[in-house]
């Protein structure tokens, strides 16, 4: 009976495997071999130097931290919104098929096209924005220009594009929430409030979850949308850990030291979700401390 149980599975494990362990090892072989313009397109093996420059390379921990930032603050937006837009378009209103397919048009759009009509609309003096400033007397504001506020408008447009697809996910788990015990709960004097915290988030756990988990998993690999809007600027300030490793492939022809680049980026997100699940599987140890 087991081996009928490995026969279904084996061919996602052969896609498995193919699509993400064999890349893996080559990476973690190329990762100990230098490869570049500087000492020779052909492979030879130098150990851990890789490794030891990644450990010290200023640069990566800081795109790492940025990274993060950057997936923390889009993600619990996009949880959040698309939390209020999912309870909004599950109301019994008119339209409601029309309304639904509007919304889900920004996470339709390629990343590279979105990312290209949010440049636009921040370019200063051009933009819309910087127009409509210009046209009530104000001086135009340079989004792309100040760290902070390219910080910003990258959250804005990766929260803008993928809040729908949350929406959608929460949206999915709120049809198969019984209206029974919402009447059950009005019966017993129940308001929306004590509904919403008692019945509708509980049991919306596993599609948050769900949520949580695509998104992070995006976000924490996020290229285009950074190469697109800001390039990695004002002065690397927006720069990613995949466009860090992209630059040092694709524009300095260091192949063995972005391979390690990609390496040390898993091995960082492995140690997160290791200390993630940690956190979580105490979590009620915690409670009855408190």
């Amino acid at each position: 009976m087991r081996w009928r149980l490995w026969l279904l599975i084996a061919p996602a494990l052969a896609l498995l495997l193919a699509l993400f362990i064999a890349p893996l090892l080559h990476y973690l072989w190329l990762s100990g071999h230098a490869q570049s313009v500087v000492t020779g397109l052909e492979p030879r093996p130098v150990g851990a130097q890789q490794w030891l420059r990644l450990l010290n390379d200023g640069r990566f921990w800081q795109d790492a931290g940025q990274t993060l930032r950057f997936a923390v603050c889009s993600v619990g937006l996009e949880l959040i919104l698309g939390l209020a837009m999912a309870l909004l378009l599950h109301q019994p209103i008119r339209g409601r098929a029309a309304i639904r397919t509007i919304t889900l048009l920004p996470w339709a759009l390629p990343t590279t096209v979105m990312a290209l009509g949010w440049r636009w609309i921040f370019n200063d003096p051009y933009g819309p924005i910087n127009q409509v400033l210009q046209a009530l007397g104000l001086q135009p504001v340079g989004f792309l220009a100040n760290p902070a506020l390219t910080w910003l408008a990258l959250v804005w447009a990766d929260t803008w594009k993928t809040t729908p697809f949350v929406a959608l996910l929460l949206l999915a788990g709120l049809q198969t929430i019984p209206e029974d015990l919402y009447d059950a709960a009005r019966l017993e004097g129940a308001t929306r409030w004590q509904c919403l915290w008692r019945i509708t988030l509980p049991l919306l756990v596993p599609y948050l979850l769900i949520a949580l988990l695509f998104r992070l998993a995006q976000a924490l690999g996020v290229f285009d949308l950074i190469q697109v809007l800001s390039g990695g600027g004002p002065a690397g300030s927006t720069e990613s850990l995949a466009l860090y490793a992209y630059l040092n492939a694709m524009r300095f022809l260091d192949f063995g030291y972005s391979a390690t680049i990609t390496l040390g980026s898993f091995v960082l997100l492995v140690l997160l979700g290791g200390i993630g699940a940690v956190l979580w599987r105490w979590r009620p140890l915690a409670g009855e401390w408190r």
